[in-house]
């Protein structure tokens, strides 16, 4: 163990400063016993910080004009000297998916590593990816408070396949595709050439994870929930792309299946029951963008019966849903119906893979 991570993005916008006056303390009195453990050279306590902790003018949007937020700049410069007497890094998570997700007009090219006709131009250097601009913005904002040579962690990066319009498995290996061999090839940044520490977020998807920031949230994992892989890949940086080892004897349900009742008549309970189903289960693939975003009314239904259903264990009971549902068995096989792909796997539909 190298580090201990003290909170995760306590300062982002939307906390309402809810962490501000806690963090720090809580940072040093982490650090103080590690060091008074005799660990503390070897165990190193960060705080794991949002990229909107810093930012460029509006008025002159280059990394070398990066500064920490006026509202936390103090404290940030606080941390940042604990940091840095400590011989501890200063961590961030950096995702260029969010710089799409948030910004229709973000030139999409500029979220990966291939190449893009219009490089944001700062002085002599062209960035041609957000990643490299993002994290040249945090080496400039702490050289503007006198610890330039602080290093950087980057504790979370990664590229989710649903849950949003840009949240595909194909944007997903085109992320990694580009990164990992930067990475291998310790090519760092304009400003920090050379090896750069970097973890990637996450390994599994998570389907019980809050979706306040989106339904992208539920789907960072480079596994699907069932340990499988979603697309080739080479964490070695090597570009010899394949699936990773999948999970082994993973034991799955039979193959039934909760879904809407063609023949039901009253159909006022039924947006109430979606709604039901959705609140204890994950319906993600189901928004604006999503994979099963081009279901129809009954898809949409049968695809939150049966999630529901499956998460119930497959209990007869909950597949009723006040007399909306029916249970099926399918036998596993793929087809396509409207143009939408989907697979039948551990019981669930699950469209757009």
């Amino acid at each position: 163990m190298g580090y201990v991570a003290v909170g995760n993005e306590p300062f982002l916008k939307s906390y309402n400063n809810s962490f501000l006056n806690v963090t720090f303390p809580a940072l040093q009195n982490i650090q103080n016993a590690l060091n008074e453990a005799g660990v503390g050279d070897s165990i190193k306590a960060t705080v794991p910080s949002n990229a909107d902790v810093y930012e460029s003018p509006q008025n002159n949007p280059v990394p070398s004009a990066g500064r920490f937020r006026s509202d936390i700049s103090g404290l940030m410069t606080q941390i940042v000297q604990f940091l840095h007497q400590n011989n501890a890094p200063f961590t961030v998570n950096i995702y260029p998916f969010l710089s799409l997700y948030g910004n229709d007009n973000f030139p999409v090219d500029y979220a990966f590593f291939d190449g893009v006709s219009a490089p944001v131009v700062d002085n002599s250097i062209q960035y041609t990816n957000v990643f490299d601009a993002n994290f040249d913005t945090l080496v400039s904002a702490l050289k503007a408070v006198g610890f330039g040579d602080t290093p950087i962690l980057v504790g979370e990066v990664g590229w989710p396949t649903d849950g949003d319009k840009n949240a595909n498995t194909n944007y997903a290996y085109r992320f990694y595709n580009g990164l990992l061999p930067r990475l291998a090839a310790n090519k760092g940044t304009p400003l920090r050439p050379g090896y750069i520490e970097v973890y990637l977020f996450g390994l599994i998807d998570e389907d019980a994870k809050s979706v306040a920031p989106g339904n992208f949230e539920r789907h960072w994992g480079i596994f699907r929930y069932d340990g499988q892989p979603k697309y080739p890949m080479d964490i070695s940086g090597q570009g010899q792309n394949k699936y990773l080892v999948a999970a082994q004897n993973v034991k799955y349900l039979p193959t039934k299946w909760c879904m809407f009742n063609p023949n039901s008549k009253d159909l006022s309970k039924l947006a109430d029951n979606i709604n039901y189903a959705c609140t204890f289960s994950d319906c993600t693939a189901l928004g604006y963008g999503s994979s099963c975003n081009g279901l129809d009314a009954n898809g949409n239904a049968s695809y939150a019966f049966n999630m529901y259903f499956q998460v119930q264990n497959q209990q007869d009971l909950t597949c009723n849903f006040q007399g909306l549902a029916m249970m099926h068995v399918f036998a596993i096989r793929a087809r396509k119906e409207k143009k939408i792909k989907a697979n039948i796997r551990n019981g669930r539909l699950v469209c757009g893979y």
